[in-house]
């Protein structure tokens, strides 16, 4: 009845239009997870925002504080057989890196899937790194999904294999796959799989002797899953005419490269690989075998090319980013990869001579009108303004776009968590420096305390100034340990960053309110002025989840085009007008009053917005 069932879909399965992080999760839903932990970063935030919204039934869900506390939960949960999932983006990765590696020898019982997406472009991200190749590092296989339908059917396919061979299974999904949407045939949501519970064993503790045994273990699993992945449907050849060309293709490309096809009389052969590490070992071969001549079209590295390369042993060429017709960078496109199909067919782009189209405007964002971290970064340049030399590092997230003119306040952003610790090394190195770091709530509590320890430990004398909006605001509005809430919403305890600071050994330690404009230059003044680790909370919450105040500022005729207001904080609410007085568009604005302490002549004003 199963089968009869499955066959004729109708019972089972419904259609319903998903966007790629929908589908991964509602995939993973469908192989009957019992655990979910990740940590929000664009691309991968819808996947665990998903979970959140469905609520399934026996499904645990978690916002963890960073990335290796998220894997770390979701391998305990497969130690004692259950299937789990772990989300999140490629820089994450880094974080996650260490507990991974160890897992690759370790081992799970249960399924234990990693999605981790990747940021091509980069549109959001600091690096443009290849999740492909940190798979190939630690001896794990990836799963490199094309569209939001074959996400979904890959991630269940991941869980059975992880479990197969008892290891974490990368899944790999790009921007592009992330954010698009597709019509999916989705299963009705089941009960998540009974865990068979935890076995105590010598292997889940690891020694030396041990990990010298697995390396050797995890080598030969590498050709055991190459040939199970022969058989997997996310891996065809497809023959396109009788040519000798071919053309191995990986992820969302073979989406670009069915298109172009579709548009040209191109001749090829297509290698679709669903499973870029390790290649699946026969239709590697047959490919090989069936052409002379190999185009590799795969976003960031050349892990596909490299293997290729390998695997051909001097059969043919294989071309791709080493001989320079595909770039290593960037995310790719349907017109790249048509331009280069044509240019390895040798056939001309009868589109060449068509007039470019223009350019779009470059739209840079910035910090919203009435955040409260402009007015945090403002204050703090003011009261740093009397000192010869005076170092502002930042830290990732929104608050990073306090880099821009005019605030120019960020002159380091390195990753996570960084900026306190960056800021501790050129105090030492520049010791009559002020050096301040500006860091998140969130990213506080992910990667701040140990940069927070240290600076304490060594007595450096640096400022640390938390911009605590009680929010992960960059990537929509997560929880995290100081909301007070979960990821499934119920209430928690909200830990206190101020209590946490002073646990820390810092002893100087004040909290303001960043509207609060005198007494917030004169704490940050205090701060930078003390002999030591020091700290100033600057709390408000993000202006995008208060409502809006009946009350805006406006300018009066009293404006004496000084453009101080507009130079100096640049909130986009302030434009100047055609006789250059300040204007303040009502509907921008938050009444935050920050423009309103700038003013010489006092010609800003609050009133009603009807007024």
């Amino acid at each position: 009845i199963f089968f009869i069932m499955l066959l004729t879909g109708d019972l089972l399965m419904k259609k319903k239009v998903c966007m790629g992080n929908e589908a991964i999760a509602l995939g993973a839903l469908a192989a009957g997870i019992t655990v979910a932990a990740g940590y929000p970063g664009t691309p991968s935030t819808e996947i665990i925002e998903t979970l959140t919204a469905v609520k399934a039934p026996g499904v645990k869900v978690q916002w963890a504080p960073n990335e290796k506390a998220a894997l770390e939960v979701a391998a305990g949960a497969a130690y004692a057989g259950a299937r789990s999932l772990c989300t999140m983006k490629q820089v994450g990765l880094n974080v996650a890196s260490d507990p991974l590696m160890s897992l690759a020898y370790i081992g799970v019982k249960g399924g234990m899937v990693l999605a981790v997406a990747d940021d091509p472009g980069p549109w959001s991200s600091q690096t443009e790194q290849d999740t492909r190749g940190f798979a190939k590092h630690a001896n794990l296989p990836v799963f490199d999904p094309c569209s939001p339908e074959e996400a979904y059917e890959m991630v269940q396919a991941a869980f059975d294999f992880s479990e197969a061979f008892e290891l974490p299974v990368l899944l790999r999904p790009t921007t592009r796959v992330c954010h698009a949407s597709a019509e999916t045939e989705i299963a009705e949501t089941t009960a998540p799989r009974r865990p068979s519970g935890f076995v105590k064993r010598p292997e889940w503790c690891i020694f030396p002797a041990l990990s010298y045994r697995r390396h050797g273990e995890l080598e030969i699993k590498q050709h055991e899953m190459a040939k199970a992945f022969d058989s997997l449907p996310f891996n065809s050849i497809e023959k396109h005419g009788k040519s000798r060309l071919g053309i191995a293709v990986s992820g969302v490309s073979y989406l670009y490269l069915k298109e172009a096809l579709g548009e040209t009389d191109s001749e090829v052969t297509v290698f679709k690989i669903g499973n870029p590490y390790p290649l699946p070992e026969a239709l590697t071969e047959e490919f090989l075998s069936s052409v002379d001549s190999v185009l590799v079209i795969e976003e960031l590295d050349p892990i596909v090319e490299e293997q290729l390369l390998i695997a051909s042993n001097g059969r043919g060429t294989v071309r791709g980013k080493r001989s320079g017709e595909m770039p290593w960078n960037g995310e790719y496109s349907y017109e790249l990869v048509k331009k280069a199909l044509l240019n390895f067919t040798g056939q001309d782009d009868r589109q060449a001579s068509l007039p470019e189209l223009p350019q779009l405007p470059v739209r840079p964002p910035v910090l919203c009108a009435g955040c409260p971290h402009r007015a945090s970064f403002y204050e703090a340049k003011i009261a740093t303004k009397d000192f010869k030399k005076a170092v502002y590092c930042g830290d990732i997230g929104c608050y990073t776009l306090g880099n821009a003119a005019p605030l120019n306040m960020v002159d380091t952003c390195l990753c996570m968590g960084a900026g306190i610790t960056i800021a501790q090394g050129i105090k030492l190195a520049e010791p009559d420096t002020k050096c301040l770091a500006f860091i998140g709530d969130s990213t506080f509590f992910h990667t701040g305390l140990p940069g927070i320890i240290n600076a304490v430990y060594q007595g450096t004398d640096i400022t640390v100034i938390i911009l605590d909006n009680r929010t992960t605001a960059m990537t929509g509005h997560q929880p995290h340990p100081g909301t007070g809430r979960r990821a499934l919403g119920e209430e928690a305890v909200a830990l206190d960053i101020e209590t946490l600071l002073k646990a820390c050994g810092v002893e100087h330690i004040s909290t303001v309110n960043p509207f609060d404009y005198d007494k917030s230059v004169k704490a940050i003044k205090e701060a930078v002025s003390y002999e030591g680790p020091s700290a100033v909370i600057a709390k408000a919450p993000c202006i995008a989840n208060i409502k809006k105040p009946s009350t805006v500022h406006r300018v009066a005729a009293s404006c004496i085009k000084c453009g101080r207001c507009i130079k100096e904080i640049g909130c986009p609410a302030i434009t100047p007008d055609e006789a250059g007085c300040a204007r303040i568009n009502a509907s921008l604005c938050t009444d935050c009053g920050l423009c309103a302490n700038l003013c010489p002549v006092g010609a800003i004003e609050s009133g009603e917005i009807n007024g």
